[in-house]
């Protein structure tokens, strides 16, 4: 790895800041003073210093977000805000990408991360990782939209979902609304709502509660973010 880029995903600036640190002479890579940001270093065995202080690299990282509306799940955009705006300087310098994508006006669970192979896992066909949704329903869901959840619908493109679990947790008859819980396995576009749209209902509200083993800390507001502990970094990896 090149010492500049070690240096910016250790949160110590960009990487243009970073040639500018080199120039001072304060870093050193094995005892020895270093000002060339391509020289390569492996932060595994060679020791990094800066200012005297060993330098405690992080190859990758995990965060959990409780993404809110109004903001899309990319890595950048021209017209819209994106959830790497929301993240601390130091935190987007170690260039993270949201693992899947919420609606824009898809609120919860976002996890994001710059380790490749378990965002490649996560989102693989393959494994069906479960995701679990809070929805409020424009209709009355009723148990045969249950029995056609259980079963798999057809969206609006002839595609046939793979079974869904979906559970009423409220229905309002004068309104003519419900609210519901649902798992789906799948993350195809804007599937929930098209999935409701099979039914006859409309999504007003979606919020991502779960995704695999790891649920969303109800600590946190929306906007916010926190690093994944150690044991739900696990849980994901074994998921």
């Amino acid at each position: 790895m090149r010492l500049d880029k070690l240096l910016a995903h250790s949160g110590l600036g960009t990487r243009k800041e970073v040639k500018k640190l080199l120039k001072t002479k304060i870093v050193e890579v094995n005892e020895k003073t270093v000002t060339d940001p391509k020289t390569h270093v492996d932060p595994e065995t060679d020791k990094v210093t800066v200012g005297g202080e060993k330098l405690d690299y992080q190859e990758f990282v995990y965060f959990m977000m409780n993404k809110p509306q109004g903001v899309i799940s990319a890595t950048e955009d021209l017209m819209h805000e994106t959830v790497l705006d929301l993240l601390e300087m130091q935190d987007s310098l170690q260039e993270p990408h949201p693992v899947g994508r919420l609606d824009i006006d898809t609120e919860g669970l976002l996890i994001l991360t710059n380790d490749g192979k378990l965002t490649h896992r996560l989102l693989s066909p393959k494994h069906h990782v479960d995701k679990r949704y809070y929805a409020e329903i424009d209709g009355i869901v009723t148990e045969e939209d249950i029995t056609r959840f259980k079963e798999g619908v057809t969206l609006d493109d002839d595609y046939e979902t793979l079974p869904a679990d979906l559970k009423i947790l409220s229905t309002d008859e004068d309104a003519g609304t419900s609210v519901v819980e649902l798992v789906i396995r799948e993350g195809k576009f804007h599937q929930v709502k098209r999935m409701m749209q099979a039914v006859g209902k409309e999504v007003t509200y979606l919020k991502r509660l779960e995704m695999g083993p790891i649920s969303l800390d109800n600590t946190l507001e929306l906007g916010a973010y926190r690093e994944l502990t150690s044991e739900e970094i696990d849980l994901l990896k074994k998921s």
